[in-house]
């Protein structure tokens, strides 16, 4: 089965997302498709999968012109996509997601589905439990729910949209397998990152987008500096932390507990100093975002206390935490930080804590929104709603509706899912904060962005705080066998 993409268009009124995109995949093909954030990818694997009617241009499988206009369409075709963020629904068992979304006519088959289901699973030795309620599987069991259910479904083309994306290493090395399985078995596997190491890791060959156009393709392996100059016109360089003396002490926590739903923490301890960046690591689930809600007043300590330059803000709200000059940007920028709907002046307007009485002033807020657009370089304009950024426009937004001043930042994942070149924006912000002396704790997957800008890493592990390291006397081994539970010369837990 081979793929053909001929000369697609997809606008969204004035801005041009795939402009004449044309795409040639043989079977049993590993794709790479690399861009910078909105060079078009994610649009164009959406009118690929059919969440998106292209506005014109053709689509042609195994020799076949077809016509998507729905993902229904799509599957029954034989292509699936995989979602940045996995579409399963939380309140139901891994089975029930099957069956929802099994084809036939009632009674469903639920003894047929679980043996079906299972056989995927084991083959590919996914570890997702069948009965398990799917808010309890972590980002790379849902993949593999995901994955299994489009296989189940009769894909023979499978589009991944940036899947390693909070994934642990072990998950990200069975995606490979599995991916490079597949491929063997003579499917079409398109592969969307910006992660040129994983691109290099699995692809035969890669195409390049750059603002809606394709600007380049390769069969690999080709010079990583080749793929960024195609990706963004000119070499990046990557932003590297300057030595900042430490100021003063500014937050604290002691003997903290705090119990949230299935993740229980204990006895948690820390201090910091203006200007210190404290890194986070840990396997998704392991209480990292607890701890970091726990800080904020998002979730209330059970016992302990919480400093904030000499603030008692222990079981305060956190609107009184913003008060104390405390901030916290969650992984979901759209879904949690940013609200889906308004425009970006509407989020000016609301971000606003100066503001008083009942009334608006639109004309200022729509100057004040052009200049901050201006400032932080994002592609929209003041109308755009949130939902028509993309991830890397999201984020940029969300660090402009920051206060200028703020005793401590704390972020989840700040630049997941973006590009080498947003990324590295993304980190000019915050050392630039930090030699303000704003104290930041982040948490993050990508390990080398932890060992490159944190002064110390907290790893979690199961609920508790496994090691502290001194970032500049470890490295990625340590912290990747301690995330796992173990360290370099002991088994699962600690234990030899």
């Amino acid at each position: 089965m081979s793929l053909e993409l001929i000369d697609i268009h997809k606008h969204f009124g004035p801005v041009r997302a795939n402009d004449g995109i044309n795409l040639d995949v043989p079977k049993g093909s590993l794709h790479g498709l690399l861009g910078e954030n909105g060079a078009g990818k994610s649009t164009l694997m959406k009118v690929l999968s059919g969440f998106y009617t292209a506005d014109s241009g053709e689509i042609v499988l195994d020799g076949k012109k077809i016509h998507l206009g729905s993902p229904n369409d799509a599957i029954d075709a034989g292509i699936g996509m995989l979602h940045q963020d996995p579409l399963v629904f939380l309140p139901f068992s891994v089975i029930d997601n099957f069956l929802l979304g099994s084809p036939g006519s009632l009674p469903l088959d639920r003894k047929g589905t679980r043996a079906a289901i299972t056989g995927l699973r084991d083959r590919f030795g996914f570890t997702f439990s069948l009965d398990a309620p799917a808010r309890t599987l972590t980002v790379g069991e849902r993949q593999q729910v995901e994955i299994t259910r489009l296989l189940w479904l009769g894909a023979k083309v499978l589009i991944l949209d940036e899947p390693t994306t909070g994934i642990s290493a072990d998950q990200r090395e069975l995606l490979f397998t599995t991916l490079r399985e597949l491929a063997s078995d003579g499917m079409i596997v398109i592969f969307v990152s910006h992660k040129l190491e994983e691109v290099e890791a699995i692809c035969g060959a890669v195409t390049v987008m750059r603002r809606g156009k394709v600007v380049g393709a390769a069969d690999m392996p080709v010079p990583p500096e080749d793929l960024v100059t195609m990706m963004f016109g000119e070499a990046v360089e990557v932003v590297e932390r300057p030595h900042v003396p430490l100021g003063d002490p500014v937050f604290s926590m002691h003997s903290v507990d705090i119990d949230e739903r299935l993740m229980e923490l204990s006895d948690l301890n820390l201090d910091m100093r203006q200007g210190e960046v404290v890194g986070v690591a840990g396997m998704e689930g392991s209480g990292q975002q607890t701890f970091l809600r726990g800080i904020c007043g998002l979730v209330q300590p059970s016992s302990g206390t919480v400093m904030l330059d000499g603030q008692d803000v222990t079981r305060k709200s956190y609107r009184n935490h913003l008060d104390a000059g405390m901030h916290y940007l969650p992984a979901g920028r759209l879904e949690e930080g940013l609200v889906e709907g308004l425009t970006m002046t509407e989020h000016f307007v609301l971000s606003d804590r100066s503001t008083k009485g009942f009334f608006i002033d639109w004309d200022d807020a729509d100057t004040t929104t052009r200049r901050e657009i201006d400032r932080f370089s994002i592609k929209g304009t003041s109308e755009s709603t949130a939902e028509s950024l993309s991830g890397g426009n999201q984020q940029r937004l969300l660090l402009a509706m920051l206060p200028d001043e703020l005793e401590l930042l704390l972020m989840e994942h700040p630049t997941r899912g973006l590009d080498i070149e947003s990324a590295d924006w993304v980190w000019k912000q915050l050392l630039a904060r930090r030699e303000g002396g704003t104290a930041i704790i982040f948490a993050s997957s990508d390990l080398d962005e932890l060992l490159r800008y944190s002064d110390r890493i907290l790893v979690f592990f199961s609920g508790e705080v496994l090691a502290e390291l001194d970032a500049r006397n470890t490295n990625v081994d340590e912290i990747g066998h301690l995330i796992g539970g173990r360290t370099a010369n002991s088994g699962p837990g600690g234990s030899p």
